[in-house]
């Protein structure tokens, strides 16, 4: 009577379940989470289907088939069904988040792609059955139960795989009360694989029949209960921290360009200033060609006697080997009248100072006045 009900709870309750662990992966996988994520809870979702799919087996097998729970059918059954739910938890645990190092297990699953996992871990299962089938089929000394020394290793070390990680990840969460919840989870694990493999006439020669099967019954449905719940837990506590990493990383990101757009501002200041120190500099340049501009235009526009032209032209053709007195006497006039001259063409170009010699000299060659010269010379220059 035990076993049905618990094989009927287990149905309803893991067959409700993985429907709803349906709905939330085809959800979550519509918002595109991360891939990881998003296999983790199909897995664990198919691994919860197992159990709820095992269970609706063995009604149909026991109850309406009319099949003992001791016989072969069953128990292979059992067992495969055991071992592929092993292979959806395995395959679940590298989405198991936290910053923590990944045990043996994990890591010798995450080498492999699903597929070459699934592959490799049948192909070495289909190996070991066939021997243990081989060996106890037709052997009617050895008890049927013979076959579940398949699955007690294989189940023992997803247990134990699956508590590492679920420990790690609770204590990423800063969940670390969730610790002695997976060791019992560890522990009803440990004691349903046990009981699989104990032959029922031998146990009931030190316990009462109602007592091992009601045992049995809680254990089994204990276990299960308790890998939803702690499963739930962390799906939901997953999708609280992504939320709040997703809003920290997103007050990050805008901090971030907040302190680009305050050094892009200092740039362009730094720029701005620099323009502003260019524009000014050519602004001054600009200022100082127009004077230039003007002084040539005024010094264009200076109007200058025939005479006075004559002697610019001779003193830039001689003026800088001969005196003012030498000038004046191969010109034959006298010397205060050549004075008289540059006086007067000083006052026009508005020319002073000691060197005013050398400027009127530039200023007729510059100004191609060397072609009114009266005289000849070598020019020195």
């Amino acid at each position: 009577m035990y076993v049905t009900l618990e094989n009927y709870v287990t149905a309803i309750v893991c067959l409700l379940t993985a429907f709803v662990i349906q709905r939330i992966y085809y959800k979550e996988k519509s918002k595109g989470q991360s891939a990881i994520s998003i296999h983790g809870i199909k897995w664990f979702g198919f691994a919860i289907f197992l159990w709820g799919f095992g269970a609706l087996i063995h009604i149909i097998l026991i109850e309406l088939a009319s099949i003992k729970t001791t016989d072969k059918i069953v128990i292979y059954l059992g067992v495969l069904i055991s071992l592929a739910n092993s292979l959806s938890i395995l395959l679940s645990l590298p989405s198991i988040e936290h910053h923590k190092e990944r045990n043996i297990v994990v890591r010798l699953v995450q080498r492999f792609s699903e597929k070459e996992f699934v592959t490799l871990f049948s192909g070495i299962l289909v190996m070991i059955t066939f021997v243990f089938i081989v060996t106890s089929y037709n052997n009617t000394e050895i008890s049927n139960n013979f076959i579940w020394l398949i699955d007690i290793p294989i189940s023992l070390i997803v247990a134990f795989a699956l508590l590492n990680e679920l420990i790690k990840a609770f204590a990423n969460r800063k969940m670390k009360f969730m610790v002695f919840p997976c060791f019992i989870l560890f522990i009803l694990i440990v004691i349903a694989v046990t009981y699989r493999i104990i032959p029922q006439d031998k146990a009931l020669e030190f316990i009462d029949q109602e007592f091992w099967s009601l045992f049995g019954g809680i254990t089994g449905v204990s276990f299960k209960f308790l890998f939803i719940l702690l499963f739930s837990i962390l799906l939901y506590s997953w999708k609280f921290l992504s939320e709040k990493e997703l809003t920290q990383g997103e007050l990050e990101l805008l901090i971030k360009e907040k302190q680009q757009l305050l050094d892009s501002q200092k740039k362009l200041i730094t720029t701005n200033e620099s323009h502003l120190y260019t524009i000014s500099s050519l602004q001054q340049r600009l200022r100082e060609s127009n004077i230039k501009i003007s002084s040539l235009e005024e010094s264009s526009r200076i109007v200058l006697s025939e005479r006075q032209k004559e002697v610019l032209g001779n003193l830039g053709m001689c003026g800088a080997y001969k005196s003012y007195t030498e000038i004046a006497e191969a010109m034959n006039i006298s010397v205060d009248g050549f004075q008289t001259h540059i006086y007067q063409i000083k006052k026009v170009l508005k020319i002073s100072g000691t060197d005013g010699k050398e400027q009127l000299i530039a200023f007729a060659k510059t100004n191609q006045l060397l072609q009114y010269a009266s005289i000849q010379g070598t020019d020195s220059d």
